[in-house]
């Protein structure tokens, strides 16, 4: 029987891909694509093609309950090593006794996986969680931060052997955002559209092939604003308030909250002198990340950025009907833009 483990998701493949197999894998959290991706790669990988018929099963936690999973669990292979049995939507079993019970002693030729996604195992289920911990694999996929998209869709890329610049980074992961899948799925169609001797994405080929502008966009809005260039932040206002599907004030707010909000935390930065320094205690990848907060702080005082922190968190309120009738979200976007910079 497997050892105990609450692991991380490389630790995961990396067994997987060495065949090192646990009789149970519980997979829960909010982020569906890294779920998908390990449920996939044991569906894929664990069996031969000739020996799934009769040895991999798909169920649906809406459709089977806990008992009918433990027996179709406790079933021998047939003329293979391994049987896998796949739970998804596992979040809609309601009684988990008899599968507690099966934890406790599973069967060591069956890889019993289950998918629960949009959350985790309520905490008052302390005994349910400690038996999946006793035999098996227990893996929390959660939302990444704004602040870890960067690095993500540096490592995606490089694995497959292609390089992005700093820009062309951060355009990308503030037009898509968080939604895993959709940002690889975006990424995957960069990487197709590189020709073999230049397998670089530049911000030409992000607006070529994403449709993001290199010039008008949320990196280029928040890079005025960090420097405060009022002519340039006004000019790109206009721009979305002349195009709004080409962004709009929902986008904005998160990514401007974000930065002021990491910005009131360097301030407090034991040496925020120091680039290293203020990288080291935002928990940034890269020191030339916290480029933009020394200049930030160059920029805005404490108490500026406090201020400001109030007003989008009221920009954000009018946005959502909230004390404004019948202000559009152009004009609010502007009214923030104005205060941020004057």
């Amino acid at each position: 029987m497997a050892e105990p483990k609450n692991v991380s998701f490389d630790s995961i493949m990396s067994d997987l891909r060495e065949r090192k197999f646990s009789p149970v894998y519980y997979l829960m959290g909010d982020e569906p694509y890294y779920i998908d991706l390990i449920s996939d790669y044991i569906a894929e990988h664990v069996l031969l093609p000739e020996e799934r018929d009769f040895n991999q099963t798909i169920l649906f936690g809406s459709d089977v309950n806990a008992p009918q999973i433990a027996d179709a669990a406790r079933r021998y292979p047939m003329m293979a090593e391994y049987q896998v049995v796949i739970v998804k939507e596992a979040q809609n079993i309601k009684n988990t006794e008899a599968l507690e019970k099966y934890f406790k002693q599973p069967m060591p030729s069956t890889i019993l996986v289950m998918c629960h996604k949009n959350g985790s195992i309520d905490g008052r289920k302390r005994e349910y969680v400690k038996s999946i911990q006793g035999c098996g694999v227990l893996f929390e996929s959660k939302k990444l931060k704004d602040k870890e998209l960067p690095a993500f869709i540096e490592k995606y890329l490089k694995n497959r052997n292609v390089g992005i610049d700093y820009k062309s980074t951060q355009i990308i992961a503030d037009s898509i955002g968080a939604d895993l899948s959709r940002l690889t799925s975006e990424l995957d169609k960069v990487v197709l559209s590189l020709p073999e001797e230049d397998r670089r994405v530049t911000p030409q080929v992000v607006e070529d092939q994403i449709g993001v502008s290199k010039e008008f966009n949320g990196f280029e809005l928040r890079d005025a604003i960090v420097n405060r260039n009022v002519y340039k932040a006004n000019l790109i206002i206009k721009y979305f308030d002349d195009n709004p599907k080409a962004g709009s004030i929902y986008s904005f707010l998160p990514m401007l909250f974000n930065y002021f909000q990491n910005l009131m935390i360097a301030f407090y930065a034991p040496n925020n002198k120091s680039q290293e320094g203020v990288a080291e205690w935002l928990e940034l990848r890269n020191s030339w990340a916290a480029k933009d907060y020394m200049t930030g702080m160059r920029n805005y005082s404490g108490m500026k950025v406090m201020q400001i922190i109030g007003k989008i968190r009221e920009i954000d309120a009018k946005s959502k009907g909230l004390d404004n009738p019948n202000t559009p979200s152009g004009e609010l976007m502007k009214e923030l833009i104005f205060y941020i910079l004057h």
